[in-house]
C-alpha cells in the first residue's frame, strides 16, 4: 500500500505596503488560496522586517516605496540577517520600468511584480519564489536590467565581483544561461547535463560570488559584461 504524501505546510506570507486598500485586497486573495496564509501586514519597511521574524514568514510581498524604511532597505536587512536566511522577498512596484527594482534585486529580492498584475500571476509568483526559485522570465526583468546597465553612472563592469574571474568555463556558461532566464531543466538540456548537475553548478556559482539567489546572478551577469545588454547573449569579447 502506497503511503500518501505528507501535506506541505502553507506558505506563510507577510504583506508590506503603506496602502491599506492594496494590503486588504492582497490579503483577501492570498488568504482564500489553499496552501497560503497571510501571517502579518506591515505599513512600512521596519514593520516588515520585524514581522518577517516574529511571524516566522516564508515570504514577504514588499512594496518598494514605503515610509519609515523603504522596501529596498527592508529587503537588505532581511537578506543580511542570518536568522531570516529562509525568508524570500517578492518586490511590488507600480511600473516595470522602476529603476529601484534593480537595487531591490541587488539587496536580495528574488523577483518583482507590478501591482496591476493579474491575481493568478501573483499567486503563481508567490509559489515560485517560496520554492526557492527567482521570478526571472526573459521579459520585464531582463529588459529592465538591460536598460539600467546602459544608464550613465551605472555600476556596470567595475562593480562586478572579482570572484567572477574565478568561475570555470562551464560555470560561466551556466551563469550566462541563468541570465537569459533559463531554469535548471532548460540549462541542463542546453548543455547536455542532468538537472541535478545544473542545479549544483548554479549553487556553486552563487557561493563563489556570495550571492543570495538567481535574481542577483542575473544582475551580476549584465553588470559584469558577461551578457551584452540588448542581446541576452554572452559578450563575444
Amino acid at each position: 500500500m502506497t503511503t500518501p504524501p505528507t501535506p506541505q505546510p502553507p506558505i506563510r506570507v507577510v504583506l508590506a505596503d503603506d496602502q491599506t486598500l492594496v494590503r486588504s485586497a492582497f490579503a483577501m486573495l492570498i488568504g482564500a488560496t489553499p496552501g497560503m496564509d497571510v501571517v502579518g501586514e506591515a505599513a512600512n519597511g521596519r514593520e516588515a522586517v520585524e514581522l518577517a521574524r516574529s511571524a516566522r514568514a516564508d515570504l514577504v510581498v514588499m512594496d518598494v516605496r514605503m515610509p519609515v524604511l523603504d522596501g529596498i532597505e527592508a529587503t537588505r536587512l532581511i537578506a543580511a540577517d542570518e536568522d531570516l536566511a529562509g525568508v524570500k522577498v517578492l518586490v511590488l512596484t507600480t511600473y516595470d520600468t522602476d529603476e529601484h527594482i534593480i537595487e531591490a534585486l541587488r539587496a536580495g529580492a528574488s523577483g518583482f511584480l507590478v501591482k496591476d498584475t493579474r491575481p493568478a500571476e501573483l499567486l503563481e509568483a508567490i509559489r515560485i519564489v517560496a520554492a526557492g526559485e527567482a521570478l526571472l522570465s526573459p521579459g520585464p526583468t531582463a529588459r529592465l536590467i538591460e536598460r539600467v546597465v546602459k544608464l550613465p553612472g551605472s555600476r556596470a563592469v567595475e562593480s562586478a565581483p572579482e570572484a567572477l574571474g574565478g568561475l570555470s568555463p562551464r560555470e560561466g556558461e551556466v551563469l550566462g544561461l541563468v541570465a537569459r532566464g533559463l531554469n535548471n531543466t532548460e540549462i541542463a538540456e542546453a548543455l547536455g547535463l542532468s538537472p541535478l548537475t545544473a542545479k549544483t553548478h548554479v549553487s556553486r556559482i552563487m557561493g563563489k560570488l556570495n550571492l543570495r539567489d538567481r535574481a542577483q546572478l542575473v544582475v551580476v551577469a549584465y553588470e559584469s559584461g558577461l551578457i551584452t545588454p540588448g542581446t541576452g547573449r554572452p559578450d563575444p569579447h
